[in-house]
């Protein structure tokens, strides 16, 4: 009979260690929380300090019945969620709840799922952490406070079922305030002179830079000389007329030094810059590294340590075992004297390790044919940084050029590589370049080899025009990388944060991030009704006060007490400010209403941006705006009669740009329905059409116009032809990217899955 109950919060990881413990015990699962505030009320009691009302999740009712019916088989409970504040709030719920089995209830810890750590955690059992508990539930209340007291004024304001968040707000504000800068930007254009030179004695042509003229270094700013198209020309021309003679090669040894293991952040930002990986989708593909995975005749077996984490630190067993792979595989030259070890970041917990390897000699390529290409491609990333940060330093040759031509005075940068150290396996990637646009050209270009006084022969002198960029949107990485430096969340929710605001309030455009018209309207109103909750410096000091609650150094009903009553004032007046901030958005157009002769205002509502007429309530005439703001044209009447009401129905143009027909009775009447391509809908027993639809996101598909009744509903564009094969009633058009070539090719095939008809 097992004598003890092991309790996890992942199947996944149950399956894992059961192979590690054996037949003595049970090992089960909550599947995460099992209990938590009420989603339909408040479930904070703030009168009575601010105690919170916890209930069962739904669902959870039987896992709990059963965890309570194994309790009382057992003579022993070890509680091994996560190691963090959610894992030991898990901890805390469920031990309320198994308490009714009166048996010894322990809490313990590890942070990695191999056999090692879990019978080393089961050896050295401990208690739960309450100032863990206290840390988390703070955070949980107070993210219920603003979310629950916040959003119903903002469902008055803007719209239905709007959410405001402690700290997902602020990451809305931060992506605002870039696209503000960008939209104020003014370019300033500017010009360079490139020189491609070579060496009399031997062909090898370099590029130089046009970098000072006589001693007038006034002339030159971080974007080059502030001269106009013909001055480049003018000076071009005369440059042209001059010896090129190297005046001095300066060279240097330069050494580039490993980066640091991956801890949470990191490692979202170069799955989000290399693997193209959401911050969501990075954590979710490392939960199942860590968690365990079936490795052939190994079974289940965890491949990294925890990877919810802020700390650098790295085991000496790992140290060691990384050590010996790189003397084994690349020689003593790739292997310093002795480990290297990183400091980790101001304000860090270091509870845990760094997200490195679990066995170090697991090779990607030895993983691969057991993992999913998303599983292995994030493995090969947290393999290859770990044993890269303990190699040697790459050793470059760093070597400046000045040529002299007259007056003109040319600069060449470059460096050659001449060890490759960490660099043979891996190299962090690069984030945005800066606003001016200009990156670092040094690296890895060869210059030839030169002396001072040697000539040199100029192939081509080119004037070039730029202009100055703004400062480039956010992606994911660049976000998260924003968000830890202005200590605004935890890595640990960086996830949950950019997952939620980009249903609403952010868009994404080719990887970028960038406000929806709802998303600058919900900025500009909290930023008026609630400054200090959308306030960068008052987010991160409440992230201290959080810690110093984790630490037991302060009571968490205490932090929630200096919190509440500016919040509860705040509240109160939160609706005037609003609607005075909506008045301020509102800007005069040049259009005038086609009903009562009033000028039209672009006013700002729950889709964004319309104009309204300035004689509002007596006219209610509105106008949608195009992307532009130019209005959009008036509604196309059809000869289709409304189905529910009998007008005529009308062509509209929807939010995502597809085209609809909408009955003429609107608002009155709210029938809308697809364009008829003039194919029936293929369901049986289904009397609608098909018609083209789009997502929220504006891709384009093909749907019934009797959804949500009937949900079909294909990606490919419906073709009314018969196929020739099976007579079914229509085609798809089918549109393939030609592989390494920016080329499409289209072909026509049946719609029905059992069948190969295709042509083209």
């Amino acid at each position: 009979m097992p004598k003890s109950l092991v309790v996890v919060e992942s199947p996944a990881k149950a399956k894992t260690i059961k192979k590690i413990l054996g037949k003595d015990y049970i090992v089960d699962s909550s599947v995460g929380h099992i209990r938590d505030l009420p989603k339909r009320e408040l479930g904070v009691d703030i009168e009575n300090a601010f105690t919170p009302k916890y209930v069962l999740i739904r669902g959870k009712g039987k896992v709990v019945k059963t965890l309570q019916d194994e309790a009382r088989k057992v003579d022993n409970i070890y509680l091994a969620a996560d190691p963090d504040r959610e894992g030991e709030a898990i901890c805390w719920h469920l031990a309320e709840e198994l308490k009714k089995a009166k048996k010894p209830i322990y809490r313990i810890t590890y942070n990695e799922v191999t056999k090692s750590a879990i019978l080393d955690a089961i050896q050295e059992p401990g208690e739960i952490n309450m100032a863990l508990v206290d840390a988390q539930q703070a955070r949980r209340v107070l993210d219920r406070l603003v979310g629950y007291l916040i959003s119903p004024i903002l469902w008055r304001s803007v719209k239905p079922r709007l959410s405001a968040g402690r700290v997902q707000s602020v990451a809305v504000r931060l992506i605002c305030e870039r696209e503000a800068e960008i939209d104020a930007f003014k370019p300033e254009e500017y010009w360079t002179l490139t020189a491609t030179l070579t060496p009399t004695e031997v062909e090898h042509p370099f590029l130089a830079k046009l970098h000072k003229i006589g001693s007038k270094k006034g002339e030159i700013n971080n974007y080059g000389f502030r001269i106009d198209e013909a001055r480049a020309k003018e000076l071009a021309a005369d440059a042209k007329t001059h010896n090129y003679i190297v005046e001095k090669v300066q060279k240097r040894e330069r050494k580039q030094k490993p980066v640091a293991p991956f801890i949470t952040s990191t490692l979202q930002q170069e799955a989000s810059r290399k693997l193209r990986f959401t911050a969501k989708k990075t954590m979710l593909v490392a939960q199942q590294l860590y968690e365990g995975l079936e490795i052939g005749s190994e079974g289940s077996v965890g491949l990294i340590t925890y990877m919810r984490t802020d700390s650098t630190r790295i085991a000496q067993e790992a140290l060691g075992a990384a050590r010996d792979y790189i003397k084994a595989t690349y020689g003593t030259e790739y292997l310093p004297g002795r480990a290297v070890s990183y400091r980790s970041k101001k304000g860090a917990q270091d509870a845990h390790e760094a997200i490195r390897p679990t066995v170090p000699l697991r090779t990607p390529s030895e993983l691969k044919p057991y993992l999913n290409k998303d599983q292995y491609s994030l493995y090969e990333l947290i393999w290859m940084r770990f044993i890269a940060c303990q190699m040697n330093p790459a050793i470059l040759d760093a070597t400046t050029i000045d040529i002299k031509a007259g007056t003109y005075l040319f600069r060449a940068t470059g460096s050659v590589i001449k060890f490759d150290g960490f660099r043979r396996i891996y190299m962090e990637g690069m984030d945005d370049v800066a606003a001016d646009g200009n990156a670092s050209d040094e690296e890895d270009v060869s210059l030839p080899v030169v002396k001072e006084g040697d000539a040199l022969n100029l192939r081509k002198l080119q004037p070039k025009q730029h202009f100055t960029q703004p400062p480039p949107r956010y992606n994911e990485a660049t976000l998260v990388k924003m968000l830890e430096a202005k200590e605004i969340g935890r890595p640990s929710t960086y996830a949950s944060i950019l997952s939620t605001i980009t249903k609403e309030y952010i868009a994404k455009e080719r990887g970028r991030l960038l406000p929806t018209d709802v998303g600058r309207l919900v900025n500009e109103l909290l930023i008026h009704g609630f400054p200090k909750i959308v306030d960068v410096e008052f987010t991160a000091k409440m992230e201290e006060d959080l810690d110093t609650i984790a630490d037991g150094k302060v009571a968490w009903v205490q932090t929630l007490e200096q919190f509440y009553p500016d919040f509860q004032k705040a509240i109160d007046k939160a609706p005037d400010k609003m609607y005075e901030a909506r008045k301020a958005m509102e800007e005069q157009s040049d259009e005038k209403c086609e009903k009562c002769g009033g000028n039209m205002i672009v006013k700002w509502g729950r889709y964004g941006r319309f104009l309204g007429c300035a004689n509002y309530p007596e006219c209610q005439n509105i106008k949608a705006l195009n992307a532009d703001d130019t209005p959009t044209e008036e509604p196309e009447l059809t000869d289709t009669a409304c189905d529910k009401c009998g007008k005529p129905m009308v062509i509209r143009v929807s939010r995502a740009g597809a085209k609809f027909l909408s009955c003429s009775g609107y608002p009155k009447c709210k029938n809308a329905k697809p364009i008829p391509m003039g194919i029936d809908c293929p369901e049986p027993d289904c009397e609608g059409y098909l018609g083209e639809r789009r997502s929220r996101r504006g891709k384009v598909f093909y749907g019934c116009s009797n959804y949500p009744k009937c949900e079909f509903s294909t990606w490919d564009k419906p073709v009314p032809e018969p196929c020739p094969t099976c007579n079914a009633p229509f085609l798809v058009e089918k549109t393939r990217k030609v592989k390494d070539s920016e080329t499409t090719t289209v072909s026509l095939s049946c719609h029905k899955s059992d069948c190969d008809y295709i042509k083209g």
